[in-house]
């Protein structure tokens, strides 16, 4: 066998299943990884050129890929008025007063990530901006995207008043005069877009591209883009900031991305989606960007009270009321959606968060087994927040995926203050259920949801494996048998996210003849105690070959002298 290009020695390697291989090195040549063997043969493998990778005891994976993420409106946030380090009401307004301040010349004050537990009721008032920001418009997303805030300005540009409706899939929040006290969730963000600034194709592209370093830095080296190209589709939906990237050859990861469906749209979007989808893939670089996907929203989340639900929500004093939700596409429709999508080869990726909405997504993936027979359409259901055990069985008899999102997977306030004391008892038994969901053969994939919570695959990691966060004193959310081992959260993370994204053929795994899409991670977090598995990061990741992100020079995996040249990324 001829030289290697890269060797990786001197660590374990986990190769996308089971326990990691400990005694092994990993040879690289050219964009490919080209062989898999114990040490004591690695030395053949090493030429005058060989890159030797001294691990140091480290970890060798499979780039993690991320099955539900929104990079495009993610960037763009870091691009504009980021409140995602806020920890408090007074510490958000502080940085939306800090960042007018800075940018006087922009007319509207945009961007997110105020989290709701940080406000009375989950609801930020329209006077707390005005103080700071009188003059302009003002319209900034929650952390979960499910929510928008605005000031008074805003509110009467965009025509706002007490006798506004609510629209049928979202809720404005109101003062005692039914005024719009200042948040709007789910339909009711719409209400501001015939006048507040699209996203420019330019602040788009910029904003792919400073979301690609953020997630290479932590090892991500293809995603699934959760909403790219609806039927209203312009410059902030992303394609055309992908497109982009792919004809200036600055697009390093793989991308697939998820056509967005228009939930008060019908089944011709179907066809539309075919079409969009070839033409992409005319393009002959589906490698790196394909649109085989669409997003279903089924319903909302459960911290705004729009997951759909079987049994009712509880107002604060613990009675029933008449709220179970919003199904955002109508059963009926839902399954007939799916099956046209499955009959034409396009897979669907359904938000569901609720247990009944979960039970919709479910009955539409069977009816199209039922309609079309058994398909490779790997079609995903994400959130899986409230799953009832009747239904856990049926995604292995259909074929469905369980896509987690491992990181909401803990008590912490949004969950504590705003979803459990409004749910049914016994339903905390039913939150993210994973341990339910693999001990009835249920397939696995892992995404962030990022910018809604942190896009670092191994904090995720380290909750689907404790079910609790660091430094939060709780029992495991939904109990100890709903924790993961570490060796099935890594595969979500990594072999099971390359099979959603049919990519299971040359990514997710360390094989030989798979793409050298690796990270090296460290400490080995197969070698620490669970309760630390958060301190494990990336020292570096590398995309076909190549080194995409090093940590820093020191701090990266020394080479050898004699047979290595140096690694710069």
């Amino acid at each position: 066998m001829p030289a290697a290009d890269v060797l990786f020695t001197g660590g374990s390697v986990f190769t996308g299943t089971g326990e990691p291989l400990r005694g092994h090195s990993v040879a690289v040549t050219g964009d490919r990884i080209t062989a898999v063997v114990p040490d004591a043969e690695a030395a053949a493998l090493v030429g005058e050129a060989t890159r030797v990778v001294e691990l140091d005891g480290a970890l060798l994976a499979p780039g993690f890929q991320d099955a539900h993420i929104h990079p495009v409106g993610g960037g763009v946030e870091l691009l504009q008025c980021n409140l995602t380090e806020a920890e408090n009401a007074d510490e958000a307004v502080a940085t939306v007063a800090a960042y007018a301040s800075a940018n006087p010349d922009e007319p509207w004050i945009l961007g997110g990530g105020w989290s709701m537990d940080h406000f009375p009721g989950g609801a930020p008032v329209r006077t707390l901006l005005d103080a700071v920001v009188p003059d302009r418009p003002v319209l900034l997303m929650s952390r979960d995207h499910h929510s928008a805030w605005a000031n008074t300005v805003a509110i009467d540009l965009a025509g706002l008043e007490a006798s506004t409706p609510d629209p049928a899939d979202g809720r404005i929040e109101r003062e005692a005069d039914g005024t719009p006290a200042g948040t709007f969730h789910e339909g009711a963000m719409g209400l501001f877009a015939h006048v507040s600034p699209e996203t420019t194709a330019e602040v788009a592209y910029q904003g792919l591209l400073r979301a690609q370093d953020e997630l290479i830095a932590l090892g991500i080296t293809g995603w699934q883009d959760a909403m790219v190209a609806g039927g209203t589709a312009g410059a902030g939906d992303g394609l055309a900031a992908y497109q982009r990237a792919l004809e200036e050859g600055t697009l390093k990861v793989h991308v697939v991305g998820a056509q967005w469906w228009e939930r008060d749209g019908g089944l011709e979007q179907v066809d539309a989606m075919v079409r969009r989808r070839e033409a992409i893939a005319a393009l002959g670089q589906e490698n790196r960007l394909s649109l085989g996907t669409t997003k279903i929203m089924v319903d909302g989340v459960a911290e705004n009270q729009t997951a759909a639900m079987l049994t009712p929500y509880r107002d604060g004093h613990g009675h029933d009321t008449h709220n179970h939700g919003i199904s955002f596409v109508d059963p009926q429709l839902l399954r007939e959606a799916v099956a046209a999508l499955d009959a034409q080869g396009q897979q669907v990726h359904m938000h569901a968060l609720g247990d009944r909405a979960v039970r919709e997504a479910l009955d539409a993936v069977a009816a199209a087994r039922t309609a079309n027979g058994p398909s490779d359409g790997r079609h995903h259901l994400a959130h899986l927040q409230v799953v009832a055990e009747a239904e856990t069985g049926r995604f292995a008899e259909l074929d469905a995926v369980a896509n987690l999102q491992m990181l909401w997977a803990t008590h912490e306030d949004q969950i504590d203050d705003l979803t459990l004391p409004f749910l049914q008892d016994g339903q905390e038994a039913r939150q993210y259920p994973f341990g339910d969901l693999v001990r009835d053969g249920a397939r696995l994939a892992a995404g962030s949801d990022w910018p809604v919570s942190s896009a670092d695959p191994m904090a995720a990691i380290h909750i689907a494996v404790t079910r609790v966060a660091p430094g939060i004193d709780a029992e495991p959310l939904g109990g100890a048998h709903q924790r993961l081992d570490l060796a099935t959260a890594m595969a979500a993370y990594t072999s099971g996210t390359a099979y959603v994204n049919h990519r299971d053929h040359d990514t997710g795994y360390v094989r030989e003849g798979y793409l050298a899409n690796l990270v090296v991670l460290e400490p080995n977090p197969f070698t620490v105690p669970a309760e630390e598995l958060y301190r494990t990061t990336v020292a570096s990741t590398w995309i076909e070959g190549e080194p995409v992100y090093t940590r820093s020079i020191d701090a990266l995996p020394r080479t050898t002298p004699s047979t290595a040249s140096t690694i710069t990324a």
